[in-house]
């Protein structure tokens, strides 16, 4: 019998929340886990050392951007992503899916893939399922997404019925492919991806036919497309409990600290979210009691790191300094805030994995989320 790729190793009795283990060619993940997204095969402003210094499990490349530049068929020549960009640990890649939404006035859809107009130099590309693979195949990731539609917020059910049908049709294909072409039987993982909307009984539906696909792990889609939170933690709500319990479940593309905590609640083991460093490009930082404007003259002054305790490179640098870095545009505020977002985020993954383990989850993320949403930054 086939070893198990996710171990369950706790769950919170109070909640939905989980400790899990995930195995992949490139090493073993702790769950729960933020993902940083490295979407043009690098963290924006960070480099791998620093990835490792934060204890960064995994991180994620995007096919669509990767496929446009520098093309798969370079980055395989390159000996895959992996030695590509320098990094040893687990690579997750999105399956290109997610740009039918965000790019919508450059694609066309059709039952057998999607035609894009390349928003760099206007040329046509053809996405498909088969090529979907074969992309991530070349990149080599330890985790590939199917292909899938993300239907706009706000799309009625007819739409939203249509787009589950063909994601349904798609992943079967992508499932059909790996298989054939070994990418799974070396070690490979493919994730299916619930789509449904705000559509409850198409959540489930959706849940429940790729579970019979028996896919090695499942992610959520189609969340944090510009619905309120209640709705988007809804979605959440009416797509997990449908997933395999054994196996490994990804919210996809969010969210704020306090989100990422409510989410683990409801049983999701895996997130990445791009906020992190964008929020570090306009001098944000997070903080327990709140997200901190590096901007604010109350820090022109101020000689204390971002947030004691929290020990990583920036936190050899007062607020002052950051301050003064992030006034005088230089790009180096870009590089600190981003590594103290990111581990912010990667440290409360271990906090929680901690109050999992120790059986006290329910009360501990509650507090966290008070202090988080009414703190006053000292």
């Amino acid at each position: 019998m086939t070893e198990p790729i996710f171990t369950l190793l706790k769950k919170d009795a109070a909640t939905s929340a989980r400790r899990g283990c995930l195995r992949t060619l490139h090493g073993d993940i702790q769950t729960p886990i933020f993902m940083p997204v490295g979407t043009q095969a690098t963290v924006k402003s960070v480099t791998p050392d620093y990835l490792q210094q934060m204890q960064a499990q995994i991180i994620l490349g995007n096919t669509y951007h990767l496929n446009l530049r520098p093309g798969p068929e370079l980055v395989a020549q390159m000996g895959g992503l992996h030695r590509f960009m320098n990094w040893s640990g687990p690579i997750l890649t999105d399956s290109g899916g997610f740009q039918v939404f965000s790019l919508a006035k450059l694609r066309k859809m059709t039952d057998e893939g999607i035609r894009f107009k390349s928003h760099i130099d206007g040329r046509e590309i053809y996405l498909t399922p088969q090529s979907c693979m074969d992309i991530q195949r070349q990149l080599g990731s330890d985790i590939a997404m199917v292909l899938d539609e993300c239907p706009p917020y706000g799309a009625d059910f007819k739409t939203v019925r249509k787009a589950v049908d063909r994601s349904l049709r798609w992943a079967a294909q992508c499932k059909q492919i790996c298989t054939d072409s070994g990418f799974l039987a070396q070690g490979h993982h493919l994730f299916g991806i619930v789509q449904g909307l705000n559509f409850d009984e198409l959540r489930k539906e959706c849940a429940l036919a790729l579970a019979e696909m028996d896919f090695p792990g499942y992610a959520i889609g189609g969340v944090s497309v510009g619905e309120p939170e209640p709705e988007m933690l809804a979605a959440i709500e009416a797509s997990a409990p449908w997933l395999p319990e054994h196996k490994p479940r990804y919210a996809m593309g969010l969210g704020t600290p306090p989100q990422l905590l409510k989410m683990i609640a409801r049983g999701v083991d895996m997130f990445d979210c791009v906020m992190p460093t964008r929020e570090a490009r306009h001098g944000s930082a997070f903080t327990p009691w709140g997200k901190l404007n590096i901007k604010n003259s109350r820090f022109k002054d101020d000689s204390k790191p971002l947030v004691e305790g929290l020990h990583n490179y920036t936190a050899n640098f007062s607020r002052a300094y950051l301050r003064h870095l992030f006034v005088a545009q230089e790009i180096l505020s870009c590089t600190l805030l981003s590594i103290h977002n990111l581990h912010f985020l990667l440290d409360l993954m271990q906090q929680a994995r901690e109050h999992i383990d120790a059986g006290d989850f329910d009360t501990w993320h509650k507090a966290w989320i008070e202090r988080y949403e009414t703190g006053i930054i000292p």
